[in-house]
């Protein structure tokens, strides 16, 4: 095991020079001709798409507290009324939303949000539009994840500052729903013919970017079978929707294509799991408030106790950033996940990295949490990471010194000399810190947080009892 680690860690090494070199990345063709931007503002613009468009269905989008997509559909003669009024639903039936005696809830369309969905027909489009979620008196609903989002960044535009976020998600494309069987054996930025993947993901760029959603770049990820395509980076709650329209993205062109994609975080023993390292930065106007030239680390104030408050605050958001029994599963040492709280700026084993890809230049200066999986509720998850990095620039959290050695290869008493500490080992350790912090009920909100933790609960109850076929294989045939 300690030379599958090895080995791993040496390809993490490889990936840090290659990636900064740009060798051998998938360029994306731009196909500008066939974006349409609808660039919609208001209800009357949706109108006006939607018929000149013929869109024959219009679906309204929106999370529930564990970031499961719920939509449903209307017609173009009921849009007017749902764009000015929202459409009714009952709240009851959703993961952590209302309770059955309260239970009206009303998904109003955000029109900026419009746009056609991409991979459907084309003689006859189907659109859709993200929705805030509202009680029935039109105020906005707590255990709205949007909501919670939009909350934070209100709090971060009265400061002066823009959240800017861009996410890497990883994922992996097997044969069947059923089981892990991969497509390919293909490894990191592995091309035709091994790599399996290609085809697929150009036909999902081609779709994301035809509704309107800039992509940076694709390769073929470390594990067999694992993929990932990067997102340009944008505002968070853009980004957030983004997140959403990517994930759904993925699958159905995986679907079309006769294999399921899925980004369960661990999903095959003894391979690197998928992350969704998120780079971020806060922006004051056009002026990146996480730069100083002068610096050594091309580093401001803003951006060391921004760095500081996540590496405080990351074992109480962790519950949040990785909410499955499996996502632990992955949080293990030497498959390139980040299990140490510590930052560093070419150190792929530290929790937080300054990438250097473009040491000095402003716009480009960043921070980039890689703990999180792509599995997780986006809206949270970056309402909880921005609620961390604000009390560090509000507190002023001193950083502590980066760590730029394989953090994998100190033994414990290395580690603790150095001041580093651990992320939670398990859903059940993680909930229990998430539990007691201050800093994730005032993010989250009452309603949500107290949702969130009661359904983690019964999930962490639900694997404690369950009989898994390892024990089966293992145990039965010797007791």
């Amino acid at each position: 095991m300690d030379q599958l680690n090895n080995n791993k860690y040496k390809v993490s090494s490889l990936k840090s020079k290659v990636k900064n070199l740009k060798l051998s990345v998938e360029r994306l063709p731009k196909k500008k001709e066939e974006i349409v931007m609808f660039e919609c503002k208001t209800p009357k613009d949706v109108m006006k798409v939607v018929k000149e468009q013929d869109v024959s269905f219009i679906q309204f989008w929106f999370t529930d507290v564990l970031g499961y997509l719920k939509s449903f559909a209307v017609t173009p003669s009921e849009l007017e009324e749902g764009l000015t009024e929202g459409m009714g639903f009952d709240g009851s039936s959703i993961e952590g939303f209302a309770r059955i005696e309260e239970s009206d809830m009303i998904a109003k369309p955000d029109p900026t949000t419009f746009q056609i969905i991409s991979w459907r027909p084309s003689d006859r489009p189907v659109a859709r539009m993200f929705c805030d979620i509202l009680n029935p008196d039109g105020t906005p609903y707590e255990g709205d994840p949007r909501y919670v989002l939009k909350k934070m960044l209100k709090k971060t535009s009265d400061l002066g500052y823009t959240f800017y976020v861009g996410p890497e998600l990883e994922y992996f494309y097997f044969a069947n729903d059923s089981s892990p069987d991969i497509i390919d054996r293909a490894g990191y930025f592995d091309g035709l013919p091994v790599d399996r993947g290609t085809d697929l993901r150009r036909q999902t760029i081609f779709a994301l970017q035809e509704m309107g959603i800039r992509v940076e770049y694709s390769h073929h990820e470390v594990a067999p079978s694992q993929h990932e395509i990067d997102l340009r980076y944008m505002d968070a709650l853009n980004m957030a929707d983004a997140v959403m329209t990517y994930r759904t993205t993925v699958k159905e062109i995986a679907r079309q294509n006769g294999v399921y994609a899925t980004f369960m975080p661990k999903p095959i023993f003894g391979e690197n799991g998928s992350g969704m390292h998120v780079h971020q930065s806060l922006f004051k106007g056009d002026r990146n408030a996480f730069f100083d030239g002068s610096d050594e680390y091309h580093l401001s104030k803003e951006a060391k106790h921004y760095i500081a408050g996540l590496l405080t605050h990351a074992p109480e958001i962790t519950a949040v950033a990785n909410q499955w029994v499996n996502s632990y599963k992955r949080l293990v040492p030497g498959y390139e996940a980040p299990v140490y709280v510590s930052w560093a700026l070419r150190n792929r084993s530290a929790l937080i990295r300054v990438p250097m890809y473009k040491p000095g230049k402003e716009n480009a200066t960043r921070m980039e949490f890689r703990s999180p999986d792509p599995a997780c509720n986006p809206y949270l998850t970056f309402a909880v990471m921005l609620a961390a990095g604000l009390r560090g620039i509000e507190k002023e959290y001193p950083i502590p010194d980066p760590i730029e050695e394989d953090i994998y290869e100190m033994d414990e008493k290395a580690r603790s000399a150095a001041g580093i500490t651990s992320l939670p080992g398990s859903l059940l350790e993680a909930l229990k810190i998430a539990s007691e912090s201050d800093l994730l009920r005032e993010a989250l909100g009452d309603h949500i947080f107290n949702k969130f933790i009661e359904n983690k609960r019964v999930e962490w109850d639900r694997f404690r009892t369950h009989v898994s076929r390892y024990e089966i294989d293992r145990y039965l045939p010797l007791l």
